[in-house]
């Protein structure tokens, strides 16, 4: 999409050179080349590619619904003005979809629970366009729509991020004289302040799920519920709770995009790409002071223009199954071929008019552009480090892995792995996606097999008086034969457990280097294993080892990440048994240039190569 570059505007728009006419021309450039794989009737699209796991029927109302997101935003923030006709096209959808004669008709919400993820972003769009398109269709059609939306009435919804999806349709419901449950929105309410964390951070559910669904689901749908429902108390009485949780977390999201664009390559559904710009947006229409506009817009535009640089959409206009271009291992079990679609909600933004202030003010550089920071984020247990230089921001991870303390799963490359950044990605594919070897503190059982960590307990998240941020774990190392016939939906697997001893991370976070400490307690039979950075090519990625650790290699995995075909991870270990009570140090490094020099240990005693020292405490 190089035309794009001809709309540049570096005055108002210095890091990133894109404006509102770029985002309008890559929605129209989506929604113009994703109708020729739609159906006649308009009411399903069949992508090119492998039927996602919940089959063609699923995946063809899954097309429609996320591209009618895009088109809904577009024509929103026009005041109705459609000059591609938008609407019309998917209103034709519309009354196909829903006609149980037609043989295109969409597959029901209590046929299979994925139409109810889609039924709300049908909801959302009818809402949003309701004097352009519900008010202008047919009696019969809204007839249909009502009735094809009235099965998430008393519905049974999973207790995550999906029972917005209710509340979303049955509000929508409600405003157009349909039936609704007053009593499944005061439940479903309560369910969602529950997964309120600190700073602002919501769990998806009730477990450590900390990922970009904390942004693009948990605080974008319940300001827009607030919205649909203004003038309802039960609304209007929790929209300052919402907006200063969203105020909070942004403060905290804005320091975890790169320079480049790169949103942190963390949890499940990647593949919806620029979906990661939704939050920021979310703030924008909320009227939100701080962060500002200007930083804002600069989150979402760099994020964008990050994936339109790499390939995402493709030379046909399509976006795929992968990250840049195409790669299917980063798709979960559910994911079909409509399912990137939803990267519509990265194009929130456009429900907002040309004059809003976050389309007119100047864009503000990222705090990576601004200058090095270590931040600590509570909720998910997360020690950050950006630096300026090479634009990397670095998270060591000590509080995420989609499980509760003393769950002892398998690991999921996307969450339970001890670092994520914008400049790599968890190793995805191959042996070392099931068997942990990047980010990861192992014991080797005797078939060489590395254990897990998922079910730890956090120790502490800190940050000392130098700057330099601290955190710590601990679990009882554990090997699992995975079950099988357990689908993957992106978090780590149930299987036979054998447990082993436990394991103390300490972790120390300055600049590009990491100093991790170890310990392993009570006796040990095995040998330690500790891994670095899965670094593609132009990214430096070392491990120096400690006294102890007497093993030093670098493992290349092919074809593993989404970035590159070549990832290098290196490793250190003991080759014999680890001593129980002993503290292994070694020092990790993930640098986009120059390194610069390695910090130096002396016990709990660390001099960074700035000067600054710290005494670390080390837990008993």
């Amino acid at each position: 999409m190089r035309w794009l570059r001809e709309l540049d505007d570096r005055r108002l728009s210095p890091h990133t050179g894109w404006t509102r006419d770029h985002w309008a021309a890559l929605a129209d450039h989506l929604l113009l080349s994703a109708r020729r794989h739609a159906s006649p009737s308009h009411a399903r699209f069949s992508f090119p590619g492998e039927p996602g796991g919940y089959g063609p029927d699923v995946d063809g109302l899954e097309g429609f619904a996320r591209t009618f997101l895009a088109a809904g935003f577009r024509v929103a923030g026009e005041g109705g003005r459609d000059p591609h006709g938008h609407l019309e096209w998917y209103a034709r959808g519309l009354a196909a979809g829903t006609d149980p004669a037609s043989p295109d008709r969409w597959v029901r919400l209590d046929e299979h629970d994925q139409a109810k993820v889609e039924a709300a972003s049908i909801a959302l769009v009818l809402h949003l366009t309701r004097p352009w398109l519900w008010d202008r269709l047919d009696d019969r059609v809204r007839e249909r729509v009502v009735e094809y939306l009235a099965p998430a009435v008393g519905a049974a919804y999973p207790p995550i991020n999906w029972v917005w999806f209710q509340i979303v349709v049955e509000q929508f419901l409600a405003s157009v004289g349909g039936p609704h449950s007053r009593a499944d929105l005061e439940a479903g309410l309560a369910l969602t302040d529950g997964f309120a964390r600190e700073d602002g951070w919501y769990s998806d559910g009730d477990r450590r799920a900390y990922d970009h669904y904390a942004g693009w689901a948990l605080h974008f749908y319940p300001l827009l519920w607030a919205e649909m429902a203004a003038g309802d108390p039960a609304a209007d009485g929790r929209v300052a709770g919402y907006l200063g949780r969203l105020r909070r977390y942004l403060e905290d999201a804005v320091h975890l995009v790169g320079a480049d664009g790169s949103p942190l390559l963390q949890g499940r559904s990647l593949t919806y790409r620029f979906a990661a710009a939704a939050p920021f947006w979310t703030g924008a229409r909320a009227g939100l002071a701080a962060p500002a506009p200007g930083l804002l817009r600069r989150a979402a535009s760099g994020i964008a223009r990050h994936f339109v640089r790499h390939g995402a959409p493709g030379d046909d206009g399509l976006l795929t199954l992968g990250w840049h271009g195409p790669w299917r291992p980063i798709a979960q079990s559910y994911s079909g071929p409509g399912s990137p679609y939803w990267a519509a909600k990265g194009l929130y933004g456009l429900t907002l008019p040309a004059d809003h202030p976050v389309w007119t003010a100047v864009e503000e550089p990222l705090p990576v552009e601004r200058g090095d920071f270590r931040r600590v984020v509570r909720a998910p247990g997360w020690l950050v480090s950006g630096t300026r230089d090479d634009g990397v921001v670095r998270v060591v991870n000590h509080g995420t892995d989609h499980a509760t303390p003393g769950d002892h799963r398998a690991d999921s490359p996307l969450y339970a792995r001890l670092g994520y950044s914008t400049a790599t990605s968890p190793v995805l594919a191959g042996p070392h996606a099931a068997d942990p070897l990047d980010q990861s503190v192992t014991l080797l059982d005797g078939d060489g097999r590395p254990s897990h960590r998922t079910g730890f307990g956090t120790l502490f998240a800190a940050r000392l008086p130098s700057g330099t941020a601290v955190g710590a774990s601990r679990w009882r190392a554990h090997w699992v034969r995975p079950d099988p016939d357990v689908p993957d939906h992106g978090y780590g697997r149930g299987g036979d457990v054998t447990l082993g001893p436990s394991i103390t991370v300490v972790s120390a976070l300055r600049g590009a280097w990491e100093v991790r400490l170890v310990r392993v307690d009570p006796e040990c039979a095995f040998p330690l294993r500790v891994g670095g950075w899965p670094a593609p090519p132009g990214r430096t990625s070392a491990v120096v080892p400690g006294p102890g650790l007497d093993l030093a290699d670098t493992a290349v995995a092919r074809d593993a990440t989404p970035l590159s075909g070549h990832t290098a991870i290196p490793w250190c270990g003991t080759a014999a048994a680890a001593e129980p009570g002993r503290w292994y140090t070694a020092t990790i490094l993930l640098a986009g240039g120059a390194p610069g020099r390695a910090p130096v240990v002396v016990g709990r005693c660390v001099t960074w190569s700035d000067g600054t020292e710290d005494v670390l405490e080390l837990p008993s």
